[in-house]
């Protein structure tokens, strides 16, 4: 590889092939549409069918609902060859499912998971998770949408904000409020996308420009009590078991991107000619790619000791927390080394790097900002 990076010793033949598989997808689907995308600020419907049909959806989703075996390992290699877009937002919408869909199988009905999850890993239908709010985003446990139980039905009310793929979502599995205050008042529940009542708005964002985001308002929106998702007042487990995927898919994808970067500072060190000589022939520019290396290796090295935990049955929320810190800082020191290597190009658009240095920060936010995730680990390796 150009980049100089090993490939993982715990990638066999099955995840060699799927990788194959995946970086036709990218090169054929991908790549030569994706900065029109993000300039577009979306990207077709279309593509979710495609990369359904290849199983890049249903990885780590129950068989009988179109899911796709494999470890996550196998999400691994398909994160590092689907990374090479450089397009967080692509990532973030076209899986948004991966967050939206897991409490669906976990909390749902029989006839609930039935009736909605093939249509999701299809690629038919796109499922969205709303969380966060305009009134606070990480703290969970203080959240004021309501929803309150009229007969067979719940009347939900309240506001979502920065909800990936909000604005075009069918399903959007919702974080209510059913009880009193705290972590045990606290349901989710599966809106549909058509339910009367909801609206959308889209927002403007730094990066992921292709990524559709919203804030959602819930105005008397009736939702069948059959969509609730696990017990009432429940809810907060169903939450909590989720963001420690989300927490691991962003690392993947931080890792991912950081990859793409060292590649294209490589790519551009090794053709670009300055004082008479290519770049890399200074030490200085060799020094900066070898740091970057560097940390791109600490990242897969954490990164793969806890999938190979967590595929043994283990839960190590603190260094889930550790780990999607690190991988997230390793990717903003490589975004910004690529960017002042490749210069005045790292400056324009279409430069991989350039969009990768607009999206960091988001990384570093989503899923649990830095210093709550920090906190957290405190917690829970008893240091609070």
């Amino acid at each position: 590889m150009l980049s100089g990076l090993l490939p993982s010793a715990r990638f066999d033949a099955d995840h060699d092939t799927f990788r194959e598989t995946v970086r036709r997808f990218v090169d054929k689907a991908v790549l030569p549409h994706i900065d029109a995308w993000e300039e577009a600020e979306t990207f077709p419907r279309e593509l979710y069918r495609e990369a359904a049909d290849l199983g890049l959806l249903g990885i780590g989703f129950p068989e009988e609902y179109g899911g796709t075996p494999g470890d996550l390992f196998l999400e691994l290699a398909m994160i590092e060859e689907l990374t090479r877009a450089a397009s967080g937002g692509l990532l973030a919408s076209l899986f948004s499912h991966t967050i939206g869909a897991p409490p669906i199988v976990a909390g749902g009905s029989a006839e609930l998971k039935a009736r909605v999850l093939a249509a999701i890993l299809s690629g038919e239908k796109i499922s969205a998770l709303a969380i966060t709010e305009p009134s606070g985003g990480s703290d969970v446990a203080n959240l004021t949408t309501r929803a309150v139980r009229d007969g067979d039905h719940y009347i939900v009310n309240g506001s979502k904000t920065f909800i990936t793929s909000g604005m075009r979502a069918d399903y959007i599995t919702v974080a209510v409020r059913t009880g009193g205050a705290g972590a045990g008042g606290i349901s989710v529940l599966l809106v549909e996308g058509d339910t009367p009542g909801l609206s959308r708005a889209p927002l403007k964002k730094m990066g992921w420009w292709c990524s559709d985001t919203a804030q959602l308002h819930f105005d008397n929106c009736r939702v069948p009590a059959g969509n609730l998702l696990g017990a009432e007042n429940r809810g907060f487990e169903l939450v909590m078991r989720n963001f420690n995927h989300e927490r691991l898919a962003l690392a993947m994808q931080a890792y991912g991107l950081a990859r793409t970067c060292l590649t294209e500072a490589v790519e551009w060190a090794t053709q670009r000619e300055t004082f008479g000589k290519r770049l890399v022939q200074h030490q200085v520019v060799r020094q900066k790619l070898v740091a970057m290396a560097t940390r791109i290796e600490a990242t897969r090295a954490l990164l793969e000791d806890l999938m190979r935990r967590m595929q043994a049955g283990d839960a190590p929320v603190a260094q889930l927390c550790m780990l999607k810190n690190f991988a997230t800082q390793s990717l903003q020191f490589c975004a910004d080394t690529a960017v002042q290597l490749l210069g005045g190009m790292g400056f324009m658009r279409g430069t991989k790097s350039e969009r990768i240095y607009r999206e960091v920060k988001v990384y570093m936010i989503g899923g649990g900002a830095e210093e709550v995730l920090n906190d957290l680990a405190a917690r829970q390796l008893g240091w609070a």
